[in-house]
């Protein structure tokens, strides 16, 4: 067996200047884009999805209602419940042709949980599958293997990044395993399939 010298982690941190600008922040800084940052989703999901509006409103909140970290409590979660009673595309807070991919989950214990992902949602999830892998470790020239599955948790579809060209239809994955037969009117069907 080759003897190969395992890496010092000293020589894997990365150098400050190859940090990004949320890596570099402090605390504050990063608690006032987060303020921000769940603000605006709070607005753009009470605004373009009927189940968020009608949950809110139940639980007595409304986005502007929305002021620190703290006020965060007082939203109502979504449930796998609400994706299911929401199927297939009830959730989604823009148009069906915004979308670059969607995933699925294979239903077995259901309806299945369908997820969409714009071109930006796409790109900010590759600036973090980036940023995490650099900081276990991963540089340039080096290879890195994706072991995730194609379920719901769609971890793993960051890594290889395969999202279609720009206008084309989405991308369906669905888990495969265990997988049961899809009704004749699927809603989920790809309009073209790759063998």
């Amino acid at each position: 067996m080759a003897n190969i010298p395992l890496r010092k982690l000293d020589q894997l941190a990365p150098q400050p200047a190859d940090l990004d600008r949320f890596e570099r922040a402090s605390t504050d800084e990063l608690r006032a884009w987060q303020r921000e940052r769940l603000a605006w989703t709070l607005r753009h999901a009470y605004s373009n999805v009927a189940h968020y509006r009608a949950a809110f409103d139940a639980a007595g909140v409304r986005p502007e209602d929305f002021k620190s970290l703290d006020d965060l409590a007082r939203f109502p979660f979504t449930t796998k419940i609400d994706l299911r009673n929401n199927y297939p595309f009830g959730m989604f807070a823009v148009p069906q042709e915004r979308l670059s991919r969607l995933h699925a989950s294979s239903g077995t214990t259901g309806k299945p949980t369908v997820v969409g992902y714009t071109k930006g949602d796409i790109e900010i999830w590759s600036d973090v599958v980036a940023r995490s892998i650099r900081a276990a470790g991963g540089r340039p020239g080096m290879k890195v293997h994706i072991a995730y599955g194609y379920g719901l948790f769609t971890g793993g579809g960051g890594g290889p990044n395969r999202a279609p060209r720009p206008g084309g239809p989405p991308e369906t994955r669905c888990a495969r395993k265990n997988q049961p037969p899809r009704p004749r009117n699927n809603p989920l069907k790809p309009h073209l399939k790759k063998f």
